[in-house]
This record gives structure tokens, sequence and C-alpha cells, in this order.
């Protein structure tokens, strides 16, 4: 995604945080003190090796992803899946997948790229079950990760090794 994408961005990741609150850490709430601009920004900024991705269906956008490479130099081997999300009404046609996909495929051309990890939260059973048939494997939780309104979630932290 580039910059011209920052609105259309800007509405889904709200969609994604007030629909499905337990599977972000950040709150629609949040979000709502961002603006358009402040998405440009971000999309315009950092390494070329941090992305965003959307998936568009008739013009409109109806999912996304993101990737982030650590730059520290003892870290700089691992990168993190974050904010993937596809609309209601498109769930169940292959777009989540499509889009981990070009992810995992553009994170493998990364130079000294090892492992791509990423956080589902508990009860979030169909991503779950997509990051398996894509390779991740889970290496941990982290009880009561979130709390929404006096109840807690859990988190899972899956891991995919890629040499």
């Amino acid at each position: 995604m580039t910059e011209n994408d920052a609105g259309a961005y800007w509405s889904l990741r709200l969609e994604a945080l007030q629909r499905e609150p337990g599977a972000f850490q950040d709150s629609g709430a949040e979000h709502l003190r961002t603006t358009p601009a402040d998405v440009a920004a971000f999309l315009r900024a950092g390494p070329e090796e941090n992305f965003v991705l959307g998936a568009f269906v008739d013009g409109q956008m109806a999912g996304m992803a993101g990737f982030v490479r650590n730059q520290q130099l003892k870290v700089k081997h691992k990168g993190r899946v974050w904010g993937v999300y596809v609309t209601d009404s498109q769930r169940g046609k292959g777009i989540a997948r499509a889009l981990m996909e070009e992810l995992l495929k553009r994170a493998r051309t990364q130079e000294g790229l090892e492992q791509i990890t990423l956080i589902v939260a508990r009860g979030q059973t169909t991503a779950r079950e997509l990051y398996l048939r894509l390779g991740f494997e889970s290496y941990g939780l982290e009880p009561q990760a979130l709390k929404i309104d006096g109840a807690y979630i859990d988190d899972e932290y899956m891991m995919l090794r890629l040499r």
C-alpha cells in the first residue's frame, strides 16, 4: 500500500478494531485519535523492509496485513506480522490466505531474515488455523495479554522459521 491508500486503510483499521477488539492490541478509541494524514506519513516512513498489503474488491479495501522487520543488529534476523484483517463480507473467499502468502513471499526476499513471528488471540480459531497451514508453529502463550471491559484474552505466539 502507498500513502494514496491511507484513507481506505484508516477506515478498514477502525472497522477491524471495533469489530474484533480482542484480536488487536490497539483500540478503536486510540485509532480515532489518528487521521488518514497520520497513516499516509506512516506508509511513507521507515525502511522498505516494512510494508502493509491491502486487498481490494470492486474498488473497496477488503483486507490488510502488515510486516515489520526488526532493525537492531541483534534481532534483525526477525520480522513480525501484524494487523491482519478481512472485512466480514469478504471472509471465506481466500483473501487472508492470499495476503499472507504475498506477505511471506515478499518477506522471504529480504536478505538475512530467518524467522517471522505473529500473535493470535485465543478464540481467533480461523486465523490460527490459517497460520498453522502456512507453516507457523506455536511457541508460547501469554495469559491475560489483553483486558477489555474486565475480561481477559490470552495471546498465542507463533513463529515461522525461514532457514
